[in-house]
């Protein structure tokens, strides 16, 4: 059994956010932290008040999570950026609501110096002698403390209360990891039982201390069970301030799932029920179990079933199987061609997370080129009359402004100038894509031929390829290459419009050229005939793609979408190893090529370069982030390693920005997740001149003074299989509509006419959906006793504490 926590986070977008530059606007982006750590960072968004990222993570973390922060700062080229304000969630308030949290929320003020992070070891004893009663307070350590100096540390001391007596630490100079050791004992006075509090503070030579965080301590807490252990510094408490919206606000949508996974046979029946819906015979669609599971998922929850759905399939070779088996309800019940697959049912997110899942680095390979020419060279492009900046040219080459058709002659010739290598890259790429997709979607192609012959349908089998492979893979990616990995950030405005205008011309030719002409685009008109030239191209692209042969076995590894051989991250970083007799500088970063397998982290000079230093994934210890302190240098990270003699190594990497060190941090601990004795702490900094800049422990082999990150990752993907988790995922659906199953099919017999003429089924077909839903909710109910017998045992070992057997 195991238990799993993740975050489902989207930053949509801010409004009315303060002006911070002189031209009267902001290039805001924004930070998410999960406690102390950074998962993400969204892309800038320049010369905008009212910032549009639609940025989606998913962050797996650990369970003892406290709070997660999203700060907003206005980007500055030259001097440090400029904080606008923060939204803080509890864990208590994301779960408030089961659904999660979706709205406006507005920013607050950011007092930097009233920022609390860190930990901090305690061991208090309550003693009795001849003179009363004592309180025995040792002061350990503390750890991960906000940095208040401008070195990046800080000079922490200790300060403890007890009713009206106090006593302090002695302060450590420079580090965020301070080691005490130190015994403070305090007398009881009389009157009341008072609290222990103990606060953290930076001292400073000139002006006031700063404040670091506190914890506090009940009387009854005292004296029941004296605290021992690592405890989180909290703030002052204190109203949050509202700022009454005047910092602006963000529109975001979080959810916290929290799940505990129970043993593979305890999901088998679940997983059985299933699998028969799609290998049962096809009259036996709308009384299967999966049918039912379909009635049930609504809104947001469909698309988390339909990744999750897939995942289960894909992991039993079956994701053809079920692809087909929801593409012949969706068929069977559409009257119109010409709304077939164009609303957001199961059918339709299946297939869209399907392709995400089996066809990203198909994707990469075709777009990826071509969408990096139109970063690099920001090239002006507009058709649009009324969007036309005839004054541009004037400004770069000063030989006047150009006409009107002079700018949509240019434009065209750079259009088709890109548009002629993504069409040629996409109709060239049928040796490359995917085999489970090429078969998925020759079944498409055979169920729509099938359910529309007439000659007047002849396209309608084509349509629902494209419609797939063209408006819901390769235009999204086009216009916004970040949220498919193709590009780190976000388009500036110029270049959004440019991906914009290619999308748009992608999408027309998917539709092969129906809707040309119509609408409020007239303006598209001269890049018709490039349009239709490409269409007539699409239809023998589409033959030649599902012209395949094969078994789904064959085309779909059954444990896993990346085999581990496979690359699953590469690029230039810096590296450095760490030997004892070396200088650790800046200058001992070199440039290298590195890759991650789910086997090996390598790394070379270059991609060319035939000699390759590896490092065996299996060797990994601990993944973690590099105080920027340690050598002067942001975004670096650390891979500690052991030998077969026992002996641990640390390669330091240096990434080029924030979101770059996060993808390698979680893609390496993902590769690593299986591997034996992790660390549980490591050292943030680097042992220079003989001691840690982290802790300022002489020894070199001193334990490390944070605790390793290693739950903390973002999903994508390229995520390994998990059957257990994705049936627990489809267990919580069913759970939810539960009782809407129990009423509709079991409990009311009066409701057998109505179903009848609501849905037009039969009574044979009502009898096999009641047959379904009972056996669904039997299963439902085992797994209900499972988790019941886990919670239980959970109890138990609560009340046995750490000393119980």
């Amino acid at each position: 059994m195991a238990k799993t926590s993740s975050l489902n986070v989207r930053v949509v977008e801010g409004r009315a956010l303060p002006a911070k530059d002189v031209s009267g606007s902001s290039d805001p982006y924004c930070l998410v932290k999960v406690d102390d750590e950074v998962v993400a960072r969204t892309a800038t968004v320049w010369k905008s008040l009212g910032p549009f990222w639609g940025e989606e993570y998913t962050v797996h973390l650990p369970l003892d999570f406290h709070q997660l922060a999203f700060y907003v700062l206005d980007e500055d080229t030259v001097g440090h950026d400029d904080i606008i304000g923060k939204i803080l969630l509890s864990k208590e308030a994301i779960t408030a609501d089961p659904r999660g949290i979706d709205s406006w929320i507005n920013l607050s003020r950011v007092d930097p110096d009233a920022e609390v992070q860190g930990e901090i070891c305690l061991s208090v004893q309550m003693l009795e002698d001849g003179r009363g009663r004592c309180l025995r307070c040792h002061v350990l350590q503390a750890r991960d403390l906000a940095p208040r100096d401008i070195s990046g540390t800080s000079d922490p001391f200790a300060r403890v209360f007890w009713g009206s007596q106090s006593l302090e630490t002695s302060t450590i100079k420079k580090t965020r990891f301070p080691h005490w050791d130190e015994v403070l004992e305090l007398r009881e006075m009389p009157g009341a039982p008072s609290p222990l509090r103990v606060e953290l503070w930076d001292w400073d030579m000139v002006g006031k201390n700063d404040f670091l965080g506190m914890v506090e301590f009940s009387p009854k807490t005292l004296q029941q069970k004296p605290p021992n252990g690592w405890f989180r510094l909290l703030p002052f408490p204190r109203a949050e301030e509202d700022s009454g919206g005047s910092l602006g606000a963000l529109r975001l949508k979080v959810r916290l799932i929290e799940d505990c996974v129970l043993p593979s046979q305890c999901y088998q029946p679940l997983v059985e029920l299933l699998m028969e819906s799609v290998l049962g015979p096809a009259e036996e669609d709308t009384a299967s179990p999966l049918a039912l599971l379909e009635e049930l998922t609504f809104g947001d929850c469909r698309q988390d079933l339909a990744t999750k759905l897939v995942k289960l399939f894909l992991g039993r070779g079956l994701a053809g199987r079920f692809l087909d088996y929801l593409t012949r309800r969706e068929v069977a019940r559409t009257m119109d061609p010409n709304t077939l697959f164009r609303s957001n049912s199961l059918a339709s997110k299946s297939m869209e997370q399907f392709m995400k899942l089996v066809g990203m680095p198909y994707l990469h390979e075709v777009l990826k080129p071509v969408i990096s020419r139109v970063f690099e060279e920001k090239k002006y492009m507009e058709l649009d009359p009324s969007k036309m900046d005839l004054g541009r040219t004037r400004r770069i080459s000063f030989k006047g402004a150009p006409s009107e058709e002079q700018m949509r002659e240019t434009s065209l010739g750079l259009l088709t100038g890109y548009l002629g290598p993504i069409v040629d890259a996409i109709m060239g790429s049928v040796g490359r894509c995917p085999p489970a997709m090429r078969l998925a979607f020759k079944q498409l192609h055979r169920r729509v031929e099938e359910r529309f012959p007439q000659a007047e349908h002849q396209d309608v089998k084509y349509l629902a390829i494209s419609g797939f492979l063209f408006l819901r893979f390769f235009a999204p990616a086009i216009l916004t290459p970040k949220l498919f990995d193709l590009r780190d950030q976000h388009a500036d405005p110029q270049t959004s419009r440019s991906l914009l205008l290619l999308a748009k011309a992608v999408q027309s030719i998917g539709n092969l050229g129906q809707q040309l002409g119509q609408g409020k685009e007239l303006w598209m008109a001269p890049l018709h005939p490039f349009l239709l030239q490409s269409v007539s191209r699409v239809r023998d692209f589409l033959d030649r793609l599902v012209d395949v042969d094969g078994d789904e076995g064959a085309a779909v590894p059954a444990r896993a979408l990346v085999p581990p051989s496979a690359i699953v991250r590469e690029g230039y970083l810096l590296k450095r190893k760490d030997e004892p007799a070396s200088l650790a500088t800046r200058f001992a970063f070199k440039k290298r090529y590195v890759w991650l397998s789910g086997e090996t982290l390598s790394f070379s000079k270059s991609p060319e370069w035939q000699t390759r230093h590896s490092i065996p994934v299996s060797h990994i210890r601990a993944v973690e982030r590099v105080d920027e302190g340690a050598f002067q240098l942001p975004h670096v990270m650390q891979v500690v390693t052991q030998d077969g003699a026992g002996a641990l190594h640390t390669t330091y990497l240096q990434c080029k920005n924030v979101n770059d060190l996060n993808q390698w941090l979680s893609a390496l601990r993902k590769a690593s997740a299986p591997n034996p004795d992790k660390l549980a702490a490591c050292h943030p900094g680097a042992f220079r001149s003989a001691r840690w800049t982290c802790c300022l422990q002489a020894e070199r082999s001193a334990a490390g003074c944070s605790r390793t990150h290693s739950a903390v990752t973002l999903g994508d993907w390229s995520d390994p299989l998990n059957p257990d988790a994705e049936a627990q995922t489809v267990y919580r659906q069913l759970l939810l509509g539960r009782d809407q199953l129990r009423l509709k099919f079991l409990e009311d017999s009066n409701m057998d006419t109505t179903l009848e003429a609501d849905t037009g089924a039969c009574p044979e077909v009502l009898a096999r959906q009641r047959a379904a839903a009972a056996r669904l909710l039997e299963v439902l109910e085992d797994l209900d006793h499972a988790h019941e017998e886990f919670q239980q045992q959970e109890r138990v070992k609560a009340a046995l504490g750490p000393l119980g057997p």
